[in-house]
């Protein structure tokens, strides 16, 4: 069967998250026999009572082929710890969902993604901005990623549809349960130039403890954070935390200070996070002026035979030059040059010094 029914079964299993699962599954070896578990290994992976029981419980109700079949019967598609097109970036986080849920398609050119998000009460200041940052992004080939609320979020995400980019919208609920309701359509636009994901299973609904952490994968998913318009109190806080604490880049739109929807903006910038005055201090902060130039090149087919045999020894673990000489028999300089334009067509990336993985 299909490891991905077991992932999503676990998925349901209350009080079992990214942690504890991620050490049950060292305990057992694999995500199969991770379902099948022993009471002992159950509390070598530190499963309390009262989880070891939710599980247990969950184990006899729960079909894991019957879970799997019921998801993707919903068109939804399901991505993995152990899928090779799981987000890159997102598995770096620590609390990296085990299990997303998409509709619509992730890429791999959505590695280049910038996070947009703010207020729910957007002043016509904010509105603007967050409609020039998702316009801009989108044009200079960044996927815009954003949270699908009211005012800032919907701003981003429509800004970058106009600009025929891509876009990423991570939500709160189910990706079937769209939330707000107002926003269905703009959901299935998303869906279709991009992607809406969540790692909460199908059918769930909205709830205010769903969103502070889904925003985690809004910021996971992303390469910086930008805060357009915050209170106090704003959700886009939560995400601009979460960003820091996974080292990622915070931009924060400066703002006026008599006016309580910049509180938060101008209390970041007050705390470290740089001043975003145009997108072009994203662009060149983060080196995304070079996207062009890469994505011109990854149209270019790779029809050299010596580019071929080299991508025929990358897969998705390490491998360190040194072998790939060994294994393509092919001098080290023409090899460190090869690397490089494979690099530069998006169709290889260095993960350690001297050590390559096929993107």
């Amino acid at each position: 069967m299909d490891n991905r029914g077991y992932w999503i079964a676990f998925n349901r299993v209350p009080g079992v998250g990214p942690i504890r699962l991620s050490a049950l599954i060292e305990v057992c070896g694999d995500i199969r026999s991770a379902w099948r578990a022993s009471i002992q290994q159950l509390q070598a992976a530190r499963f309390d009572r009262r989880t070891c029981e939710l599980f247990l419980e969950a184990r006899r109700t729960l079909d894991p082929e019957r879970e799997l079949q019921r998801v993707l019967q919903a068109g939804v598609a399901v991505l993995t710890w152990e899928d090779p097109a799981y987000p890159e970036l997102l598995k770096q986080v620590e609390s990296a969902p085990p299990v997303l849920y998409v509709r619509g398609q992730i890429l791999g050119q959505d590695e280049w993604s910038v996070a947009v998000v703010g207020t729910r009460h957007a002043s016509s200041y904010g509105r603007e901005v967050a409609r020039v940052l998702g316009s801009e992004l989108a044009k200079a080939g960044a996927t815009v990623v954003s949270g699908l609320a009211l005012g800032v979020d919907t701003v981003a995400h429509r800004a970058a549809l106009e600009a025929s980019g891509r876009t990423i919208a991570v939500l709160g609920s189910g990706v079937d349960q769209i939330y707000p309701p107002q926003n269905r359509g703009l959901a299935q636009a998303v869906a279709e130039q991009g992607a809406v994901v969540s790692e909460y299973g199908i059918g769930t609904r909205p709830d205010a403890n769903n969103f502070p952490p889904r925003n985690r994968i809004i910021s996971g998913l992303s390469r910086c954070v930008i805060v357009v318009e915050a209170g106090q109190r704003s959700g886009a806080l939560i995400t601009a935390r979460f960003a820091a604490e996974q080292g990622r880049e915070v931009f924060a739109v400066p703002g006026n200070i008599l006016s309580p929807g910049s509180v938060g903006c101008n209390g970041l910038i007050q705390q470290g996070a740089t001043p975003l005055l145009s997108v072009t201090d994203v662009l060149e902060q983060l080196k995304l002026s070079r996207l062009a130039e890469q994505q011109s090149l990854r149209q270019e087919v790779a029809v050299d035979p010596s580019e071929a045999a080299l991508l025929a020894q990358l897969t998705q673990e390490p491998i360190h030059i040194d072998e790939l000489v060994r294994a393509t028999a092919l001098p080290a300089g023409q090899l460190s040059a090869l690397l490089t334009l494979l690099e530069l067509k998006g169709l290889v990336r260095q993960c350690a010094p001297m050590s390559y993985v096929k993107r």
